[in-house]
């Protein structure tokens, strides 16, 4: 990874659109990590005010590494995006650019689709504000 510089109003930016694209679309919490499983954002809330956000981050990178071995395997370059259903709660992993991942969760009462679109939009000017391409 060259050099990447993340400055308060770039950071910013970030924030507020993670908060009108995913948060407000009803997500509980948004993550931005590193493929290292370093912590870049976090938005909305520690879900069920229990969430650890370093371990999330950690488990977020080693899933996505093991994953891309698995697609390796299948014959496909890499998997783009994740997907877990839970009972209750369900989280939505989506690479962003090379380096990154962003991380969603989200309760029963919002739908996956919803989660998608919302992603797709955010993924598309995430990349002008942090200037890679997705």
């Amino acid at each position: 990874m060259s050099d990447f510089v993340l400055t308060i109003p770039v950071l910013e930016e970030t924030r507020r659109e993670i908060e009108s694209r995913l948060i407000d679309a009803g997500a509980h919490t948004v993550l931005i990590v590193d493929q290292a499983g370093n912590i870049i954002t976090n938005c909305g809330k520690a879900h069920n005010g229990i969430l650890d956000f370093t371990s999330l981050a950690a488990l977020t990178a080693a899933n996505f590494a093991a994953t891309s071995q698995i697609a390796r395997l299948i014959g496909e370059d890499d998997f783009s995006l994740l997907f877990h259903k839970g009972k209750k709660d369900s989280i939505h992993f989506a690479r962003l650019g090379d380096e990154f991942i962003l991380v969603t969760i989200f309760g029963d009462d919002v739908s996956l689709g919803i989660i998608r679109l919302k992603v797709s939009e955010l993924m598309h000017r995430l990349s002008s504000i942090l200037g890679i391409s997705v």
